[in-house]
């Protein structure tokens, strides 16, 4: 009866900062919960190639890094690729030939590059990978100039955030040539996590709101999930997290739980019982769900003292458990004992 469903995957948008105007990322729903990103306006397909003169007086830049001790030597390969790649095109592209010096602790660096827990050096622009000055002359240079890329992606992602950014600091928008690397848009990929189901709590925090859908005999089905959400906010004998909490919400779009009382399950048709699913992100696009966003309940053509035991056995599946790790009640439970007290 389980249907697990990937819904949505992570886009994040590129960005550059300082003198340019930026399209605006817009984000739309595909009818599989699938999330897109685009941009207003118009971009060139192959991209503008730049005719001009090197506004930084000199062929030779020299480029420090700013990051965590732990990960240095992988910051400093991921730099060098990047750097690599501008070495190769930027006369090509920006209209003018430059070489970088990798030096990560250097004192008087042109470029230094930070990588950020979160990019906040784009003003007006969320949710940016990256953030570094647009520069086509002389007059907006003051050294260092500052290169910011978030620190949570893959290193391809990484390393293409950073041509990306770089590409900036070299006079290129988001028109221009190569569009593979200076559009404004493009999915990036996360660092592996761990999956939601190896996770002790598979949410982004532990208070739940719950939606219950129209049904017969309203107060006496509220009453059993009552008793669904309680055991679960007791600890669930010891199965999910103690501190969980449950509360009521008539905004079904804004529930992280959602329970409906179809006349036909949607994953059995013409069958009584209950069919669940989880929706949730997979930022390192390893196809699993690294975090839950709301679980689905579907109860149909079950007894009305029997509505809490369903409840209960989907709010398991929606904590990540197994079957095997199920709290008691819900192991192998005989329609008797799911019309029982099994919560007390």
């Amino acid at each position: 009866m389980k249907r697990r469903t990937l819904l949505l995957v992570l886009c994040l948008v590129l960005s550059g900062c300082a003198g340019v105007q930026f399209d605006r990322p817009t984000t739309s729903q595909t009818t599989d919960g699938t999330a897109t990103t685009g941009t207003t306006g118009t971009t060139t397909p192959k991209g503008s190639v730049a005719d001009r003169s090197n506004p930084w007086g000199e062929s030779v830049l020299t480029v420090a890094i700013n990051g965590s001790a732990n990960d240095s030597s992988a910051r400093r390969a991921e730099v060098r690729r990047a750097l690599d790649y501008w070495e190769r095109h930027s006369e090509q592209y920006a209209g003018y030939a430059v070489q970088y010096e990798l030096a990560p602790n250097a004192e008087n660096p042109d470029l230094v590059v930070n990588f950020v827990e979160e990019v906040r050096s784009c003003p007006g622009i969320k949710h940016a990978a990256g953030c570094a000055p647009y520069i086509t002359k002389a007059s907006q240079i003051s050294r260092p100039m500052r290169v910011d890329v978030g620190d949570s992606f893959s290193t391809d992602s990484t390393v293409l955030v950073l041509k990306h950014e770089l590409g900036h600091t070299l006079g290129l928008n988001h028109s221009s040539a190569p569009q593979s690397i200076m559009s404004a848009q493009t999915a990036l990929s996360m660092r592996p996590m761990p999956n939601a189901m190896e996770r002790p709590l598979p949410w982004a925090d532990s208070n739940f709101t719950v939606y219950l859908g129209p049904t017969d005999d309203r107060d006496a089905v509220k009453r059993q999930v009552q008793h669904a959400l309680d055991y679960y906010a007791r600890g669930a004998e010891g199965t999910v997290p103690a501190n969980v909490s449950f509360s009521f919400t008539r905004d079904r779009s804004a529930a992280d739980i959602v329970i409906r009382f179809p006349d036909e399950l949607p994953c059995k048709p013409e069958s009584s019982g209950s069919c669940g699913g989880v929706r949730g992100t997979d930022p390192d696009r390893d196809g699993a769900l690294e975090e839950y966003d709301r679980l689905r309940i579907s109860i149909a053509g079950v007894d009305t003292d029997a509505v809490g035991w369903y409840v209960g056995y989907w709010l398991g599946y929606g904590f990540g458990l197994e079957d095997s790790e199920l709290a008691p009640p819900f192991r192998d439970a005989s329609a008797e004992e799911r019309r029982s007290r099994w919560w007390t």
